[in-house]
Parts: C-alpha cells; sequence; structure tokens
C-alpha cells in the first residue's frame, strides 16, 4: 500500500497557524494605546439601537427549526409566540425602566450590582458571559458547513476561523461599525421574512395550487383544528418558542455606548411587539396558510418550501446564505456581549482588572481578546468532542438565558422598591406584570424538567448556577 500523501494536512496546519499569527499581531496592533479616561465611546445611534434589538429576536431557529415547532404543537404555535412574545415584552420593559434610572451605568449587570449585591453581580455577570459565549460557538461551527454548500472542498474549521478573525477585528475598530454591521446582518433577516409574508399573502389571495392544495387560510383550521396536538402539544412547544427569543436582552449591554439613550432604549424595546407580530406570528402564519400543518418538512425549511411552490429556482441557496448571516450576526454579537459584560465586571470588581482597559478606540480589547480565544478554542474542540455533549451545552446555554431573565426581573422589583414612583419607562402593570413574568418563566423551567431532551440541561443549569454562586463567595474574600 502507498503512503497516505500529508501535504493536504500540513497545508491546513500552515494556514492555521497563520491565521492565528495574524489575529495575534492585529490584536496587538488595535491595542497598542489605552486611552487616560477609561470610558466607552457613545457611537451607537438610533437605528444601530433598533436593528441590534431586531437581530437579537431572530436568528437561525425561525429560519431552519420552525419546522419542528410547527409539527410540535400545528397553528396553535402561533398563539405561543403571541403569547411568550408579550412576556419577553414585559421582561425588556422591565430591563428599560432598569437602564433609563442610570443611563450612566454601562448594562444591566450595573444594575444587578447596585440592587441585588456584589455576589449576584458575579453569578449574573458571569453566567450571562457563558450564555452568550456557547450559544455563539453552535452558529460560528454552523458556519463552516453553511459555507461547504457553495464550497464543497473547503475544510470546515476555515469557515469559522476567518469569520471570528473577521468579526473580531470589525469589533476591534470601533462600537459603531460593530452597529453598523449587525443593522446590516439584521436588514438582510428581516427582507427574507418579509418576502416570505409577501409571498404567502400573495398565494393566498390567488389560491395558489401546491403538492397539499390551494393556499388558504383555512389550513390552520382544517386539518385537526386550531390545537391538533392537544394541550400537550401546546404546552410543550413553549420551551421551542422561548428558545427562538434569546438574545433580545441584548439591548441592556448598549447603554453605556448609545448616543441617545433615552430616546434610543425606549423606542426600540417599545417596537419589540410589532416585530413579533410581524417576523414571528406573520411568518408562521405564511407558512401554515400555504401548506397544511402536517406537510411541513422537518428535514428542511419550511421557507424553503414555500419559495420553492412558486417556482423560485435557487430558494435553497438564498435561504443558506440568510441562514450564514443569521449566524454570523450570533458571532458577532457574542463578540460585543462577551466583552461588554467582562467590562462590567471588571468595573465591579468581580472579574479581572485588565478587562476594564479600553483602547484607543474606546473598546475593552482585552475583554474581547479573552472571549474570542476560548470562542475559537472551544470551535476546534467541536471537531473532536462527539455532538451530543456540544448539544447538551447548547441548551444549558439557553436556559441559563431564562435564569437571567428572571434575575433582571427580579433586580427591577427591587429597584421599585427603592423608588416606588419608577421612571419616565416605567413598567406597565407593575407589580402585577412582574411577577406573573416570573412566574410564567419558572413555568417554562418546569415543563423543560418533564421533557427527557432538556431535563438534563436544567439540572445541569442550576448547578451551574449553585458553582457560580459558591465562586462567587471565594472571589469576594
Amino acid at each position: 500500500m502507498e503512503p497516505r500523501d500529508q501535504r493536504p494536512w500540513l497545508m491546513k496546519l500552515g494556514a492555521f497557524l497563520i491565521f492565528i499569527y495574524l489575529a495575534k499581531r492585529g490584536a496587538k496592533f488595535m491595542a497598542q494605546e489605552h486611552t487616560k479616561e477609561q470610558h466607552l465611546s457613545r457611537a451607537l445611534k438610533s437605528r444601530h439601537i433598533t436593528m441590534i434589538a431586531i437581530g437579537g429576536a431572530i436568528g437561525t431557529g425561525l429560519f431552519l427549526g420552525s419546522g419542528s415547532a410547527i409539527q410540535a404543537a400545528g397553528p396553535s404555535i402561533i398563539l405561543t409566540y403571541l403569547i411568550v412574545g408579550i412576556f419577553c415584552f414585559f421582561m425588556m420593559r422591565a430591563l428599560g425602566e432598569l437602564l433609563l434610572a442610570d443611563p450612566s451605568k454601562h448594562s444591566f449587570i450595573d444594575s444587578v450590582k447596585e440592587y441585588l449585591g456584589d455576589r449576584m453581580e458575579f453569578v449574573a455577570g458571569w453566567a450571562y458571559w457563558s450564555c452568550w459565549l456557547t450559544l455563539a460557538m453552535a452558529d460560528l461551527t454552523a458556519t463552516g458547513i453553511y459555507l461547504q454548500y457553495w464550497f464543497p472542498g473547503l475544510p470546515q474549521w476555515v469557515g469559522p476561523l476567518v469569520i471570528l478573525l473577521l468579526l473580531m477585528l470589525v469589533n476591534m475598530i470601533n462600537v459603531g461599525l460593530f452597529g453598523e454591521l449587525e443593522t446590516w446582518f439584521s436588514m438582510i433577516k428581516v427582507l427574507a421574512i418579509v418576502a416570505l409574508i409577501v409571498v404567502g399573502l400573495a398565494m393566498v389571495a390567488l389560491h395558489t395550487k401546491t403538492a397539499s392544495g390551494p393556499a388558504s387560510l383555512a389550513n390552520l383550521v382544517n386539518y385537526g383544528g386550531f390545537f391538533p396536538k392537544g394541550a400537550v402539544g401546546f404546552l410543550m412547544s413553549f420551551q421551542m418558542v422561548v428558545f427562538a427569543f434569546v438574545g433580545i436582552e441584548m439591548v441592556g449591554l448598549t447603554a453605556g455606548e448609545t448616543a441617545n439613550p433615552d430616546e434610543d432604549i425606549p423606542k426600540a424595546i417599545n417596537t419589540l411587539p410589532v416585530r413579533i407580530g410581524l417576523f414571528y406570528i406573520g411568518s408562521m402564519l405564511a407558512i401554515m396558510a400555504v401548506y397544511p400543518w402536517h406537510d411541513i418538512k422537518v428535514s428542511s425549511s419550511p421557507f424553503v418550501q414555500v419559495f420553492a411552490g412558486i417556482g423560485i429556482t435557487g430558494a435553497a441557496g438564498i435561504l443558506n446564505f440568510v441562514v450564514l448571516t443569521a449566524a454570523m450576526s450570533a458571532t458577532n454579537s457574542s463578540i460585543f456581549s462577551t466583552s461588554r459584560s467582562l467590562y462590567s465586571l471588571a468595573q465591579g470588581g468581580n472579574g479581572p482588572k485588565a478587562f476594564q482597559e479600553l483602547s484607543r478606540q474606546a473598546v475593552p480589547v482585552k475583554a474581547m481578546r479573552f472571549s474570542s480565544l476560548i470562542l475559537f478554542v472551544v470551535v476546534i474542540l467541536t471537531y473532536i468532542v462527539p455532538a451530543g455533549i456540544f448539544n447538551l451545552i447548547s441548551g444549558v446555554s439557553t436556559i441559563n438565558f431564562i435564569i437571567v431573565w428572571l434575575i433582571i426581573l427580579w433586580c427591577h422589583i427591587k429597584y421599585r422598591a427603592q423608588h416606588p414612583g419608577g421612571n419616565q419607562f416605567a413598567m406597565p402593570g407593575f407589580p402585577y406584570t412582574s411577577w406573573l413574568t416570573i412566574a410564567f418563566f419558572i413555568g417554562v423551567l418546569i415543563i423543560l424538567l418533564f421533557i427527557p431532551a432538556t431535563r438534563l440541561s436544567l439540572i445541569i443549569s442550576l448547578l451551574f448556577f449553585v458553582v457560580l454562586f459558591v465562586v462567587s463567595r471565594k472571589w469576594s474574600k
């Protein structure tokens, strides 16, 4: 037998080392000088904040995983999105009131320190940092698969590596460029959803025939009614839908870098119900009006199924570009949010002091390099560890997001106890809406306990928070 040619592997290793060298040199160059006055720049504009909020509410799950959600609950998934959207809106209103109580604060993590104490800031801050890091790991790893759609021979590790380096360098230049890039990423996702809704409405209006029959709103009730999977299927759908909303709270990290927080943050939060109605409920209505819910494929995206139904050639390629954009958006958001989380922790004494150092572009460069390095290392590990382990970590991350939301709501209640009148962005219906929202998210966690696929992730998440509490005690000493 002839010896195996090792040159392809040597070339891959060489490329890998070159990228590492360039990343290190680039990061070192960007961090050569630091501002004497350590302040984040307020370069995020109103449109940036609005699109960051939109980008946080739309992930790859809507484009790729909505078929599974539809199969789990049928048309009642529309009601699930509506209910979850309402409670997420209340959580965001609580977050907004906390931020506007003192616009000088860098993020909601600073509010946690003030109203819940140092230890809770440590727990919430490091938990939130880990949430975004693991969430981006899944999306960043998937970019290698998406790129192979156009470049079949491309090694799967090359795409994530290049994308990570580019996004890291973009974030190091200044926060305004991050906001601009995230704006364009969000616009691509929004255009894809609007196109789906317009196509769906046109097919319904024209009674376009598909393989399953004519497109019609009657498809929402003609196949087993609005609740074809009964109460159990309806309740089980809540965990899928809640996971689709993780990331919407990222607006809470932009307070220290927003040009006009008193106007921009309320505007971004108050438009959340409109976005939910248009993007989630509108897309679900369009999909299930075109095809009966039981004919929606789980193996492929419902978006592709609808676009292909009217003869759009290359629908799969178009969607691949959209999900690649969504994955890059998640990674971009992760680099921003993890670095700002570490910056806030360092400012509050619950993280290494080096993480509060800013470059001359007013970017927490050391915090960013640390998070990006860990993100890069874990991306490499995903090609080694079994897929089941990584899926488990991703599940823990999304459950931790829910717990962080509960901490935000708890923090807001403590704030209102000290300031009964609230401020100009007072939570509507307080305190009833606050306690009802807390009860809802706790109810979702209880549902997760009865689902075999999420039970272990929930247990690990709770143990993770216990560990953080123990470590916080050691850190305070």
